[in-house]
């Protein structure tokens, strides 16, 4: 099973920007804390970050063509893009969204998530574990052990 990892803009800055809220563990740290922690769950995974929308709507579809489904933490697009929930729907793999803050208690605006319109679940303000977690609800749905909630 394999999964793509994808995270929208600035989360390239994890550990520099606003440790009080995401932390201080940085980009490269976090890919291979969710590497390791997914590999002993024994599913593969390709991650791919960008600050671009069209990049991030083009990861979505090709991941069509190799990926069994799909974490994302789609950044300040969460709030913001109608072509990623498009491109989530279009592509219709399993996807849960992840926000390393929780972003229920911060200002009003973070409080829509057009990306997680298409996404079987939610990880919010978990921290660097919300991947690690998400990754293993997709693989009980993508292999049949757990069951999408309704």
């Amino acid at each position: 099973m394999k999964l793509l990892i994808l995270n929208g803009p600035n989360l390239n800055m994890l550990g520099i920007r606003e440790p009080g809220i995401y932390g201080t563990v940085d980009y490269n740290a976090m890919v291979e804390y969710v590497a390791v922690c997914c590999d002993a769950l024994g599913i593969e995974t390709e991650f791919y970050q960008s600050n671009h929308e069209g990049d991030l709507v083009d990861a979505i579809q090709d991941a069509l063509q190799y990926a069994d489904g799909i974490v994302i933490n789609p950044g300040a697009y969460t709030h913001t893009s109608i072509a990623i929930l498009d491109a989530l729907k279009a592509v219709a793999l399993p996807a849960a969204e992840v926000h390393i803050s929780d972003v229920t208690k911060r200002e009003p605006f973070r409080q829509i998530s057009y990306a997680g319109m298409a996404c079987q679940g939610h990880f919010i303000g978990q921290g660097i574990e919300g991947y690690v977690n998400a990754a293993r609800f997709l693989q009980q749905i993508i292999t049949g052990k757990g069951t999408v909630p309704q």
